[in-house]
């Protein structure tokens, strides 16, 4: 398959607007494993906790800060995804952890405005030297929840966050609602296997979903070297990242698919 680099429009975008699409990350066989994998993995179903979103509805979703020689680790340690991300972080960087958001069909909750940096910066991170690939493995659209963005919000800086149901990560409503008058809102539908890497710092939220139509997104958070917490915290501190060849994907996800797990 094609190595994933970067184009310079693409770093240009993450820096002036706070994230940038790849279509195609994953190809065709590798997002077809991940989801096999994923579905058929019962600890996930059985450890995957579920946080009411205040509109009524609850996610599901599953944060692991560990990471295994299976096809979740095998993306997570890629070379595409870490050179990109040391690319757009301006260094070497580490697993920070990484989460499988699981909404299914009608029953699917929303995630309230925020940025990630609102409730990482409580974990020792000095700066908002962090970003996230969220890589989709269903289709994702406005009608089953997919993510929304606000263009450029990343510059304006950590922002206040309070709670909403069991979401401790909530932007200011205030400062909130006068940004959605002057900014731009994105939603970011993805084809299977298309990802989206985006700042720390950039707003985002996702609605309930209430298509029959599932939407299961995997997301990798990494941390620069540099940015290394000054404190312990639910995610870990700096440990070297591995890179591994893009090929180990589909060597982990099809021995896993073999064993059914």
């Amino acid at each position: 398959m094609p190595v994933f680099v970067p184009t310079a429009d693409q770093i240009s975008r993450f820096h002036s607007d706070g994230f940038f699409i790849a279509e195609s990350l994953l190809d065709a066989d590798e997002v077809d494993l991940l989801g096999r994998v994923a579905r058929a993995d019962r600890v996930m179903q059985q450890q995957a906790a579920s946080r009411s979103d205040g509109e009524g509805g609850a996610i599901r979703l599953l944060v692991e800060n560990e990471l295994h020689d299976d096809i979740y680790g095998a993306i997570i340690h890629s070379r595409r995804i870490v050179d990109t991300m040391e690319t757009l972080l301006g260094g070497e960087v580490y697993h920070y952890h990484h989460k499988m958001i699981l909404k299914e069909p009608y029953v699917g909750g929303a995630w309230a405005w925020h940025q990630d940096y609102g409730y990482w910066y409580h974990n020792g991170c000095l700066a908002p030297l962090l970003a996230s690939c969220l890589i989709a493995v269903d289709r994702a659209t406005k009608a089953n929840g997919c993510l929304q963005v606000v263009r450029a919000s990343h510059a304006l800086g950590r922002i206040d966050h309070g709670k909403v149901g069991d979401q401790t990560g909530v932007a200011d409503q205030h400062r909130l609602q006068a940004i959605l008058e002057r900014f731009e809102l994105v939603h970011c539908e993805l084809e299977p296997g298309s990802a989206i890497f985006f700042h720390c710092n950039l707003l985002h939220r996702s609605d309930q979903n209430k298509s029959p139509d599932p939407r299961w997104a995997f997301i990798g958070c990494y941390n620069a070297r540099r940015n290394d917490p000054y404190l312990d915290s639910r995610h870990p501190r700096y440990t070297p990242l591995e890179k591994w060849d893009d090929a180990r994907v589909k060597e982990m996800g099809w021995r896993q698919a073999a064993m059914g797990k």
